[in-house]
């Protein structure tokens, strides 16, 4: 692959991935309330959902997704009104999401959302967004040689966007957990969740609408 193109890719992946979008709000919404080594659990799912619409894009499905958005009103609905609900719960300090005034406690109890829940939304909310599929339809053709082989091109191209999008995760997960720090210190608890479930909710809304 041409190494021209690869470091001419390299800042435009940086920049989409650090980006604020529904992906970075859900990891910046749950880094405040379960932490960042639980929202690793939502990073998978979310990269998992990244990949498939990336090499999807670059093979040409996207362009028929988009054909029929019917495509996605399941996942949109669906999804988008799981998280609505999630942050409705979030906002009244109920749920599994929701950070309580005794988290140790609560983890023991078993109350915490289990890692299939968390990979799951990351998961969906990577995929239902037509809006990433047309991005990722503008973004990584013009980066791909079709005279050479598309598989090693693409899998450089994917692999350096997902580091990437990793680190913008992690980043916005890191803010979440030192805003509940900060509020934690403050005995600010339900504000926590209300904040928490007042960006969950938008994320939903903004998934279902999109």
């Amino acid at each position: 692959m041409n190494l021209s193109l690869v470091a001419a890719f390299v800042p435009t992946a940086f920049f989409v991935s650090i980006t604020p979008g529904m992906c970075m709000t859900l990891a910046l919404t749950m880094g405040m309330t379960i932490g960042v080594r639980r929202t690793m659990w939502m990073m998978a799912g979310e990269l998992v959902g990244v990949a498939i619409v990336a090499v999807s894009a670059a093979l040409g499905v996207a362009t028929i997704m988009l054909e029929y958005p019917a495509v996605f009103v399941v996942f949109k609905y669906a999804g988008g009104a799981y998280l609505v609900f999630l942050g409705v719960q979030m906002w009244r300090s109920r749920g599994r999401m929701a950070l309580s005034f005794d988290n140790a406690n609560m983890a023991a109890s078993g109350k915490m959302a289990t890692p299939v829940a968390l990979a799951s939304q990351g998961f969906v909310t990577a995929i239902a967004n037509p809006k990433g599929w047309a991005f990722m339809i503008s973004l990584l053709p013009p980066f791909i040689h079709v005279e050479q082989p598309v598989l090693p091109q693409l899998s450089i191209l994917v692999a350096i966007l997902l580091v990437f999008e990793l680190a913008s995760l992690v980043m916005y997960a890191s803010g979440g957990k030192s805003l509940r720090n900060f509020l934690e210190k403050s005995g600010n608890v339900r504000i926590l969740n209300r904040i928490a479930g007042t960006l969950m909710i938008g994320v939903g809304v903004w998934l279902a609408s999109s």
